[in-house]
């Protein structure tokens, strides 16, 4: 089931119907990581090298070529760090165009989804962007510990992308609280999709897609479990 969810999501990335709601969410992407980099770069240069200066003055030329590279590469992992949050907010805005092109052309005969609120979803996108900067801080500081660390990022990445995603797609049919429950019910599936997306966003310049895969996948997951759920005594 979550193979089958994953290859029809897969197969649709590139096609006709997708190409103006990745047009947007590429663009936005970019856009976001851009003014992230852009703002800390210039937070550092305005605080870190001030007071680098004057903690030890009488530094030569070449030490602030050294802090700038120093910097770039913190700026860089701070980047990697912030793919999968951003990502989740362009999901949060972009979710209900995806899940309607999955709908319309996969599922024709079946009563389309209703679009979740744009408020309620941008507080849901806020309210995430927070549970996943907690969990990669988390996740981080597991890098220290050796065996684990690639463990931890997929683990964490996995659970939270695959609860939140999952529970997007499940609230176009269902009210919120259903939705939760029907996730919790089925905890070890949608976790086990969410480590295929985890896995997804650990692929450089390929993550950039990810909140189309994610969202295409879980509206073909939550098809399979409601069928399922359907037709159990």
């Amino acid at each position: 089931m979550i193979l089958d969810a994953a290859r029809a999501a897969a197969s649709r990335l590139f096609s006709p119907e997708f190409r103006s709601v990745f047009l947007k969410t590429l663009g936005l992407t970019l856009l976001a990581l851009l003014a992230l980099w852009v703002g800390l770069e210039s937070l550092l240069e305005w605080l870190a090298w001030p007071w680098l200066q004057t903690l030890l003055p009488g530094l030569p030329s070449w030490a602030g070529w050294l802090s700038a590279i120093i910097a770039g590469i913190v700026l860089a992992v701070g980047m990697a760090l912030l793919i999968a949050p951003v990502t989740a907010i362009v999901a949060g805005l972009f979710l209900d165009d995806v899940a309607e092109v999955v709908e319309r052309t996969d599922y024709p005969n079946d009563p389309p989804g209703r679009a979740v609120p744009a408020l309620h979803s941008l507080v849901l996108a806020i309210k995430f962007f927070g549970v996943v900067v907690l969990g990669n801080i988390v996740a981080l500081l597991l890098l220290l510990v050796p065996g684990i660390n690639i463990a931890a990022f997929f683990i964490v990445n996995g659970y939270l992308l695959g609860r939140e995603f999952f529970e997007f797609a499940a609230m176009r049919f269902r009210p919120e609280a259903e939705a939760k429950a029907l996730r919790r019910e089925n905890t070890g599936t949608v976790f086990l999709a969410g480590l295929v997306i985890a896995l997804f966003l650990a692929v450089p310049l390929l993550n950039l897609l990810t909140p189309l895969f994610a969202a295409a996948m879980m509206v073909h997951l939550h098809k399979a479990v409601s069928a399922r759920e359907a037709v159990r005594p």
